[in-house]
């Protein structure tokens, strides 16, 4: 025999409703948890979800943060029971919910973070959901929380959010002293540490046109890079910052090097490097240099150092050519597999 149909919501909220209208907030979210056990019980998933989804936005469209923010997790441990996996109705219930919490408190981040351990659990992308990544980094940047959309819109992986992520580290930057090649780094070396070139690309492109436009006197001079694969040109905008500078080389030679893991490639990588490398700074960070141990790796088929020794340079050198840079075990070398450069993108 078929299932039988999963009865209709109405009835419940017909009894929940009215009460959050009255104000009578405790003794609505007490009966929408109510209703929602038993439909779960009776493996009724859906109708505990819309029991749950309405008295949640009734809930938090009255400014009743914590009770609707309950009802919103009870609704994510629904999912989990109905193994319900990601997609656009799915998805919008939880982000119209984060919404409608608003900024103040708690209440969001309890929220947010359930709803991406779903996403991870009950989607194809280990690091969550890149659409519901997207929409909660743009709901915080309009905000202005810079630090906690940052790594949402990274995590997303696409190419609107790394476009967004541009546009917000340039405004970023702006409302503060921090030197601009700081939030160059922080928004290219995650994406090509993920394979996601076009992301980097996108990302880049965004942040020194916005940045620039604002502020023009950071600019140096422009020098057009013809591109390997294509008839256009990739406009190199060098800027006084040389960290900004190198983001955008290290992109552009990500690019050119994704399928090519030749000497002239891995050699011009060198190069890069320790041209800028040399100058100190931000480059001359440990954390940076074995962000870009990793990507010489990935990119380049080079292998990492066996230590992490006081000149990168000279352990990529050797690396390069052979040498054994230190003792210890040499760490299993990552490698790109076909197509992952447009992973993840839309």
């Amino acid at each position: 025999m078929p299932p039988s149909p999963s009865p209709s919501p109405d009835r419940a909220l017909s009894a929940i409703l009215p009460l959050i209208t009255s104000g009578q907030a405790y003794e609505a979210h007490q009966k929408a948890r109510t209703f929602a056990s038993r439909y779960a019980k009776a493996s009724q998933y859906s109708t505990a979800i819309a029991v749950l989804f309405q008295s949640a936005r009734a809930l938090l469209t009255a400014g009743q943060q914590g009770s609707g923010t309950d009802l919103a997790g009870f609704l994510i441990d629904v999912y989990e029971q109905k193994q319900e996996t990601v997609g656009e109705e799915s998805r919008g219930r939880l982000t119209q919910l984060i919404a409608l919490t608003g900024p103040g408190g708690s209440w969001r981040k309890t929220t947010i973070d359930k709803s991406i351990a779903w996403s991870a659990k009950h989607g194809p992308c280990p690091a969550g959901d890149p659409a519901l990544h997207h929409y909660i980094g743009e709901l915080l940047y309009k905000e202005g929380a810079f630090d906690t959309a940052e790594p949402h819109l990274l995590a997303a992986g696409l190419r609107d959010s790394a476009r967004l992520l541009g546009q917000m580290m340039a405004e970023w930057c702006e409302a503060t002293s921090a030197p601009p090649g700081a939030f160059a780094l922080r928004g290219v070396i995650p994406h090509l540490q993920n394979g996601n070139i076009l992301a980097a690309r996108a990302f880049i492109t965004t942040f020194t046109s916005t940045l620039l436009s604002s502020r023009p006197s950071l600019s140096s001079s422009a020098l057009s890079v013809p591109r390997k694969d294509a008839d256009t040109a990739d406009s190199i905008a060098f800027t006084t910052d040389a960290a900004w500078n190198f983001s955008q080389l290290a992109v552009l030679a990500c690019q050119r090097a994704n399928g090519d893991k030749s000497k002239t490639m891995r050699e011009a990588w060198v190069r890069l490097c320790g041209t800028y490398g040399a100058r100190g700074g931000l480059l001359a960070d440990p954390g940076v240099r074995a962000a870009l141990h990793d990507i010489a790796t990935l990119y380049f088929a080079i292998p990492p150092p066996r230590t992490q020794a006081a000149n990168p340079l000279g352990d990529v050198m050797a690396s390069l050519f052979g040498g054994a840079p230190g003792g210890g075990q040499q760490s299993v070398r990552r490698v790109l597999s076909p197509g992952t450069g447009a992973a993840g993108l839309d």
